[in-house]
């Protein structure tokens, strides 16, 4: 295995153990933030609201303590994540926590959360996983108290999907670490034969790859990224510019960077964060946006890449030979899980 490649119990013991150490920042040097926080209260306090104490207690925790920072969808750590999980609601509770959803969600985000956890009954059919994955087994989690001031923080996650989603006197001011992962990536038979969860974070890849095919510093590794390199605790470790710069792109091969930046960072959150996320990921030097290439460009075979900017992070890594156990990492590196740099 390539010296980059990270075990992934190693990355939970490890990402726990730095994430402790993070800081959160003077109010002073809190951002101005992406978009109000108003609905997103209204609908938390909603489905709280709704909640049996037991359930309230088990959905809640406190701002930014050791479950806050140590997010994690991989499966080492098993598939029942911090919070209340779907399978413990009942109808009404239920239709609350996806009214929270579309609050933050596009129609395509929302697709793709669905397709995330869908993917978790197409393993558990297949054997893998039977009575431990579910579709409903996905938790809802509030940390710190909903309020118009002060700082709070909501999470959706289970195995393959993490979104954190952090609030600070009204203003929604981080939605990352942001993943949506999959396995497998595509179904190839049954009644759900041909859908294809991450479609266009690996075919916009593949083809930006392949038009930079002759760049010399494009391929880091003749072996595939296995995993992310950021994890928890190392929201920020794996920030050094690797790759080819935009600068060195003609202009097809710029817009194909950006709409794959635009897949991670803005077409799965609803208009007006979109507007802001598009303006805040561009705010950096465009033209040192970095897109690394790791392992062969074969179509069902194992890749990876990352892509830096001044202030965030993507990267992809094929668990599997066959290019169908996907991983996925968005970080704002400004503003991890709140925490302004």
């Amino acid at each position: 295995m390539p010296n980059h490649s990270i075990d992934r119990r190693r990355v939970i013991l490890a990402g726990s153990a730095l994430a402790a150490s993070a800081a959160l920042p003077d109010a002073a040097t809190a951002q101005t933030g992406l978009a109000p926080a108003a609905d997103l209260l209204a609908a938390t306090r909603r489905l709280l609201g709704s909640l049996e104490p037991d359930q309230r207690k088990a959905a809640s925790f406190a701002w930014d303590g050791p479950e806050w920072r140590s997010w994690n969808y991989f499966g080492v750590a098993g598939y029942i994540k911090p919070g209340l999980r779907l399978e413990q609601m009942n109808a009404v509770q239920k239709a609350a926590a996806w009214d929270l959803l579309e609050v933050l969600f596009s129609p395509a985000g929302l697709e793709k959360t669905r397709h995330v956890m869908l993917l978790q009954d197409v393993l558990a059919a297949s054997g893998n996983g039977t009575g431990q994955r579910s579709s409903q087994r996905f938790s809802f989690a509030i940390y710190g108290t909903p309020a118009e001031t002060g700082a709070w923080g909501f999470r959706l996650e289970g195995h393959h999907l993490t979104q954190s989603i952090s609030v600070r006197d009204g203003r929604i001011v981080s939605v990352t670490p942001s993943s949506f992962s999959a396995l497998p990536n595509r179904i190839t038979s049954g009644k759900h034969a041909g859908l294809v969860t991450l479609k266009d974070e690996e075919a916009l890849a593949r083809r930006l790859a392949a038009d930079l095919a002759k760049k010399p510093r494009l391929n880091q590794s003749d072996s595939p990224l296995y995993n992310i390199m950021s994890y928890a605790g190392r929201e920020r470790a794996n920030s050094d510019k690797v790759g080819v710069p935009a600068a060195e792109l003609n202009p097809a091969q710029r817009d194909l960077l950006w709409q794959l930046v635009d897949t991670y960072t803005v077409t799965y959150l609803t208009p007006d964060l979109a507007a802001a996320q598009k303006a805040r990921v561009r705010s950096g030097d465009g033209e040192a946006v970095h897109f690394a290439w790791y392992g062969a460009n074969t179509p069902e075979k194992a890749f990876g890449y990352r892509v830096i900017g001044d202030g965030f992070v993507i990267e992809l890594g094929s668990v599997d030979a066959a290019a169908q156990h996907l991983h996925t990492i968005y970080h704002d590196l400004g503003n991890v899980l709140g925490r302004v740099a």
